[in-house]
């Protein structure tokens, strides 16, 4: 009798535990191949994420070689590379877990019709949300929720799918070439954290005694209290669902910041385009176009030191602290006046969780574009630095020429006494004409 094989293509999911693509796979085949393509259409967006992505592929090979298995690695158009593997292994179907972004999209649109021309059953699976877009709608109508009050509700009560555990067993077809794996490159950032599932298992395991004081302590600039799983989740290395429940409480802030993802990734499959277009209607687009000003946000020289201080975080972790990447957005849209989308693409290009869903999403309600209810809130800068930076550390430890201005003066170093401000090298604020912004006078 000959054994039925199936083709799992991996992409956003790198993980053996609660994946239901390869669960479910593995229970209904004899033979499984998991599949990751590189595809060079998206080299050289993220040295960092492209470093991530390799150490977290080189531990999910390891994973499931112990299950008996390995990881079938391919260069090229993933569509392609599944339909020829496919034929190699003699495969019946394709598994997929569902993605919302637009090249997710057309690569789902593009793989399924190759399916049906060769005759493989593709099927789709959930797992990179802990809620499905389009599971939830709203009562009055539309295909999706644009206010997240409503979606959280919603969210909170909705039953969740059962974890699934990592299959016991995978068996390869014999004499299938797995391909090499390339070393991981080098990334821009020196403290990036690392990527791979077991890491990701292990720093959820170690954060959660943190999570009572979530709620109290995770605007906490300097103190960091935060899980950092961000960039896990971003890459699948470890599942929301299995995030949430071990979380606990729906509505709890740690949870609520999961249901945030879950409903930007509902935004953005109803919304594909959100990474260039304005999601609301009727939004005010007048910006401006400094070259000069964005390269001194990008590198942290704009003489705000809570805006320098996260960027320069951004720059030599690949992340940034929430708090900071609310500070940063403000100050680069609504003082600097430059446009969102700029920011967005900064973002992308330093951030190891950089997605379409929310790093745009996020941006655009930070414009003043997207699903804020209050577009173009503006944003004390001080204030907000004094408020979650109180004694200043996150900036000192971020902006070392401020590392002698003692307490809240290190937020305004323009009115230190002359002597002192000249002794520190750095530099007043960026002047931007036609504001007058109340934190400078």
């Amino acid at each position: 009798m000959t054994a039925s094989t199936a083709v799992v293509l991996l992409t956003r999911d790198l993980r053996v535990h609660d994946h239901p693509a390869l669960a479910s796979t593995c229970a209904a085949f004899d033979q499984v191949v998991p599949l990751y393509v590189l595809d060079p259409a998206l080299a050289g967006r993220s040295a960092n994420r492209t470093r991530f992505l390799h150490q977290a592929l080189a531990d999910l090979r390891a994973q499931l070689r112990d299950l008996g298995g390995d990881l079938v690695v391919r260069h090229g158009d993933p569509v392609t590379e599944t339909i020829r593997l496919a034929a190699e292994v003699d495969a019946t179907a394709v598994a997929l877990s569902a993605d919302v972004s637009h090249y997710a999209s057309r690569r789902e649109r593009r793989l399924r019709a190759e399916c049906e021309r060769h005759r493989l059953h593709l099927r789709l699976f959930p797992g990179l949300t802990v809620v499905e877009p389009g599971a939830l709608r709203p009562g009055g109508g539309g295909d999706h929720y644009r206010v997240f009050s409503p979606y959280h509700r919603a969210w909170a009560v909705h039953r969740w799918r059962e974890e699934l555990a990592a299959p016991r067993r995978i068996a390869l077809p014999a004499r299938v070439r797995v391909g090499q794996l390339p070393a991981p490159p080098a990334g821009d950032s020196p403290e990036a954290a690392v990527g791979g599932e077991r890491v990701a298992r292990q720093r959820l395991t170690d954060w959660l005694p943190e999570l009572t004081r979530y709620g109290d302590q995770h605007d906490d600039m300097a103190g960091d209290d935060t899980s950092r799983l961000s960039p896990y989740l971003r890459f699948g290395c470890v599942s929301p669902l299995a995030v949430a429940n071990r979380a606990g409480d729906r509505s709890g802030p740690f949870v609520r910041q999961l249901c945030w993802r879950d409903f930007y990734y509902q935004v953005t499959a109803a919304f594909p385009e959100i990474s260039t277009t304005a999601y609301r209607r009727g939004a005010t687009e007048r910006w401006r176009y400094d070259d000069d000003a964005l390269a001194a946000w990008t590198e942290g020289r704009t003489g705000m030191p809570i805006v320098d201080a996260g960027m320069r975080q951004l720059r030599t972790q690949g992340w940034m602290h929430n708090r900071a990447r609310l500070i940063t957005a403000g100050y680069l849209t609504t003082h600097l006046g430059q446009d969102w989308r700029s920011g967005v693409a900064v973002f992308f290009r330093w951030l190891l969780d950089g997605d379409v869903a929310n790093n745009s999403g996020n941006w655009q309600w930070v414009a003043g574009t997207g699903n804020d209810t209050k577009p173009y809130r503006g944003f004390n800068l001080v204030r907000q630095a004094e408020r979650y930076d109180p004694a200043g550390d996150y900036v000192r430890r971020w902006v070392p020429e401020l590392a002698g201005v003692q307490g809240r003066a290190v937020h305004q170093p323009w009115k230190l006494p002359d002597q002192l401000r000249r002794a520190v090298d750095y530099p007043p604020p960026l002047s931007v004409p036609g504001t007058d912004p109340v934190w400078l006078r």
